[in-house]
């Protein structure tokens, strides 16, 4: 599926990331690939422009910075004449991040909650608006089974692994505010919709791996390239009737 396109993948250096910006240049789209550290969207834009030239640009963002997300859509658009889609698709989180329940602080969840969700938001809020002047665009948020579904405790026995409450706050949150953004430009040529994964390979212990698998139709865990699809399709010209819309992909883990 081609996309001629310009996207703004943000987190675009990241694991999840580094895979969506190459998509989208083997797609035929330039992809952005923003990043809160430079360096490493550049050598990401370097990798794919390697065998996609002028494909990927690297570009500096901060989701949690009003005047970052700005001044990034002024420098693409001055840049190209146009931005198309954004993947909102960076991770952040603090140093604390990532404990148990038991020993999660009140300051650390709410900072959280406030990196990622307020990060998401602040996001679509301003790209929305950059789409409703120029003529319309599309939202991809990034989600997780987890946001539609309560943890399931068991696969991480046996690992020092666990499921993060801030993780399941924020994520399920996503999708609902995917929704609330749908609604409110409707009708004005933005579509915003959702994709939530379910666990991703990477170098996780085999006894959570096989844990995992039990629940699932085939696989078990996904690669990067399992959403790779679902994210061009959404961003192509077949999905312009999608919005308010969550895709779950996850090998039937969440059944």
């Amino acid at each position: 599926m081609k996309i001629n396109k310009v996207i703004v993948i943000t987190g675009g250096a990241g694991f999840l990331g580094r895979q969506f910006c190459a998509a989208v240049a083997e797609s035929g789209g330039i992809a952005i690939v923003a990043d809160i550290d430079f360096e490493a969207a550049r050598r990401v834009a370097e990798m794919i422009s390697a065998n996609h030239l002028g494909m990927a640009v690297p570009a500096l963002l901060d989701i949690t910075s009003t005047d970052s997300v700005k001044a990034l859509l002024a420098e693409i658009h001055q840049q190209h004449g146009r931005i198309d889609a954004v993947v909102n698709n960076a991770y952040p989180r603090n140093l604390n991040y990532g404990r148990k329940l038991e020993d999660v602080a009140y300051a650390d969840f709410c900072e959280n909650v406030d990196l990622h969700l307020g990060g998401y938001f602040l996001v679509a809020q301003q790209f929305a608006l950059y789409f409703r002047e120029h003529g319309g665009g599309s939202i991809i948020n990034m989600s997780s089974i987890y946001g539609v579904m309560p943890p399931r405790f068991e696969v991480y026995e046996g690992t020092q692994m666990t499921m993060p409450v801030e993780y399941a706050a924020i994520k399920s949150a996503v999708i609902h505010l995917t929704r609330y953004f749908a609604q409110y430009f409707k009708s004005k040529g933005i579509r915003v919709n959702c994709i939530s994964p379910g666990g991703i390979l990477d170098d996780q212990p085999s006894i959570f791996l096989e844990n995992y698998k039990k629940h699932c139709n085939s696989d078990g865990m996904l690669s990067t390239q399992d959403l790779s699809g679902m994210v061009i399709f959404l961003l192509s010209d077949a999905a312009e009737k999608i919005t308010g819309q969550n895709f779950i992909i996850d090998d039937g883990f969440s059944l």
